[in-house]
């Protein structure tokens, strides 16, 4: 039974990884994590230290149901813009937005907001979680 649960265990991790090496290879970063509220809420995410030089953006639910209404980015250069989901905006574990490509070409991302709330009950189903997920810049190097 140990040996069972030990193999699982290990599958999981190593496709856990998988995934997480297929992101980095296709030039997706992790920028932060969320669990939203079953209520509407805004979540602000300063990019202060993190990696800014970015083309895109995208969200992806890893939990529960998200109904995603906005999202406004805040450039270095003061530029802002703000993006509505395509089609109904709902999400619920493993899918990911359409990237929303960011403004300007030299800029960095400074700021992101979102505004979504949780679909689902407290009783019946667990709190959603969001993860944000940019896409690396081309360099002229790259290209």
């Amino acid at each position: 039974m140990q040996k069972k649960i030990f193999v699982f265990l290990l599958l999981i991790v190593a496709f856990g990884l998988q995934s997480i090496a297929q992101s980095e290879k296709d030039g997706w970063v992790k920028l932060a994590e969320r669990t939203v509220a079953y209520k509407p809420e805004t979540d602000k995410i300063n990019m202060l230290g993190k990696k800014q030089n970015l083309s895109k953006i995208k969200l992806t639910c890893i939990q529960g149901t998200v109904k995603l209404k906005k999202v406004r980015v805040k450039m270095s250069d003061g530029t802002k813009e703000e993006f509505s989901p395509k089609g109904t905006g709902l999400f619920s574990k493993g899918m990911s937005s359409f990237a929303f490509q960011l403004p300007g070409k030299d800029t960095k991302l400074k700021e992101i907001e979102i505004d979504y709330d949780s679909a689902g009950n407290i009783a019946m189903t667990k709190r959603a979680k969001v993860e944000i997920w940019g896409k690396k810049r081309q360099t002229k190097e790259e290209e």
